[in-house]
């Protein structure tokens, strides 16, 4: 969800982009010839003091490597209520910041600039996976932007409560039936202790539902050519549904307490009052810093049943109309900034530094096994200072569980698919079959707009 991950002191963006991706080889020295100037995005706002230092640091960096080369920052990232109008209106900056829901609505719009026979000057981008450029690229392969960074959704637990509970904090639950068996054990720690939380409330119901919908292999929306249609109506809906109302009355594992939002269950896991609950490694980071959290205690694992999780993350495009120059300036910076391993160590000791968590089994855009996954992984092994055996579980299969994306139109999605989890959650005869019958005809309207 998009403001999760933003949301975050350390955001898993200022974790990847600062850790897992800044830097460029000398390839790109010849990339742009010629005194050129492009406006980028993403520059911190003076809230975020740490992570805007960093950014200008970069850029005087950067413009002393290239000298021909000026970047000017502007504040922002993709804020949905206005970057329709910059569009529309010519103001939006030469390089763009953009989440992986909107790359295909703009080259389907021809709204940003073909940079696929650019790429070849700039050999880095050979190592990005695939599926992330794909992303980024039209039906004929053609790129219009690269990926900075992602992450997915695994299970967030709590290793000392699994201890008092008598379950093993290595091997958490791999299955949806395992959570449930879990669940009722920790609960029945009593002392307010709930053995697993879950959202319903502020479109967060709704995109948990989703997660754990792909999880069962299963699907929110499907495209049917330039069309979008509803397709959890279906057993597996129905069986992600049906787990949460046994679970919460039939069990009692979920607790009294409903209609949470993404803060609760972070403050129950920071006052060890939650077993379980399905979040990101960014949700560890902000446990620890908003509520006084120790990574210690806490673990990762894999998202039950593993047939899919739903991932997210974001990346750079560039503006319709950029001249040759321009585009190959955009990917000169790109490379110094999001794309490029040999930078790993300086901004991975920059992190250690300042106090951010290194070691986080966060998913990164580079093929696994590959050179820039290798210096990814060797330099953070270095520099490590979270305990990252407690995150075994989730990076053991991070690479086998496949990646799906948010539905087209996600929050309008989401606030639909809240009520379903309200009412089961809320309403011991809640009908599902009714809910998801409902919720189906209300998407369908919604994805109705999605083009």
């Amino acid at each position: 969800m998009r403001r999760r991950l933003l949301a975050t002191t350390f955001a898993l963006g200022a974790l990847l982009l600062s850790s897992a991706c800044s830097g460029s080889g000398d390839s790109t020295e010849e990339a742009a010839t010629g005194p050129v100037t492009i406006t980028v995005n993403g520059l911190p706002p003076d809230t975020d003091p740490v992570n805007r230092k960093n950014f200008e640091e970069d850029v005087t960096k950067f413009m002393d490597k290239y000298p021909d080369i000026k970047i000017e920052a502007k504040e922002g990232m993709m804020d949905p209520q206005t970057f329709s109008a910059k569009l529309a209106g010519g103001q939006l900056e030469d390089v763009f910041y953009v989440y992986f829901t909107d790359p295909q609505a703009l080259i389907r719009k021809r709204q940003v600039s073909d940079i696929s026979k650019y790429l070849g000057e700039f050999p880095n981008t050979k190592d990005l996976k695939p599926e992330l450029l794909r992303i980024f690229s039209d039906e004929s392969g053609h790129a219009y932007g690269l990926p900075s960074q992602n992450y997915s959704m695994g299970l967030v637990y709590n290793r000392e409560l699994f201890k008092k509970a008598g379950l093993d904090p290595a091997t958490p639950p791999r299955t949806w039936a395992e959570v449930r068996e879990a669940a009722k054990k920790i609960n029945a720690l009593g002392g307010g202790v709930v053995g697993y939380g879950d959202y319903s409330k502020n479109n967060t119901g709704g995109w948990h539902f989703t997660a754990e919908t792909y999880s069962l292999g299963g699907d929110v929306a499907t495209q049917d050519g330039e069309t979008w249609k509803a397709a959890f109506n279906t057993a597996t809906g129905k069986q992600v549904l049906q787990q949460l109302k046994d679970m919460r009355w039939t069990d009692n594992s979920m607790g009294q307490k409903q209609l949470l939002e993404y803060s609760d269950l972070l403050q129950m896991m920071g006052s060890n009052k939650l077993g379980m609950y399905l979040g990101t490694g960014s949700d560890i980071v902000n446990i620890v810093n908003q509520y006084k959290g120790k990574f210690d205690t806490y673990g990762l694992g894999s998202i039950p049943d593993g047939k899919g999780t739903l991932g997210g993350g974001d990346g750079y495009m560039f503006k319709a109309g950029l001249s040759p120059a321009k585009i190959k300036a955009g990917l000169t910076w790109l490379s110094y900034k999001t794309v490029a391993p040999d930078r790993i160590a300086e901004s991975l000791g920059r992190a250690n530094k300042n106090k951010e968590p290194v070691g986080l089994p966060q998913p990164n855009i580079w093929v696994a096994g590959s050179p820039s996954d290798k210096t990814l992984v060797a330099e953070r092994d270095k520099l490590k200072n979270v305990p990252v055996e407690n995150f075994a579980p989730f990076a053991a299969t991070e690479t086998s569980i496949p990646l799906k994306l948010e539905p087209p139109l996600a929050q309008q999605v989401y606030a639909v698919l809240d009520v379903p989890m309200q009412k089961v959650l809320t309403d011991r005869n809640a009908d599902i079959d009714k809910l998801l019958a409902d919720a189906e005809a209300q998407v369908n309207g919604v994805l109705g707009a999605a083009k």
